[in-house]
């Protein structure tokens, strides 16, 4: 894991896409933190709504994709809804693909 580093990781996680609304989770700024221990990566992140049908589908997708990575032995992903999502949190590229002015 001597080569991973927070953007590596946050690329890795752009291939993770909301099925409900086809943007990728970091464009949609569901990661709010990304922590690298010895052989673990801790992800906090947040849905679009504390209801979200896909969270736990998305938590297995960021588990999954992150356990791809060289020398990843383990990832923990934590739920959190404080602050709430909000569209603000949206990247530029994902208010255009979405038609968000």
């Amino acid at each position: 894991m001597k080569n991973l580093n927070k953007e590596k990781i946050l690329k890795t996680l752009s291939s993770v896409f909301d099925p409900e609304i086809n943007v990728n989770i970091v464009d949609l700024g569901l990661i709010y933190e990304v922590k690298i221990l010895k052989n673990e990566i801790i992800i906090l992140m947040t849905l679009t709504t504390p209801t979200c049908p896909f969270g736990e589908f998305l938590v297995n997708q960021v588990e999954s994709a992150l356990l791809l990575l060289e020398g990843v032995k383990n990832v923990k992903v934590e739920i959190t809804f404080d602050p709430p999502w909000e569209i603000s949190k949206l990247s530029e590229n994902a208010k255009d693909e979405l038609g968000i002015l």
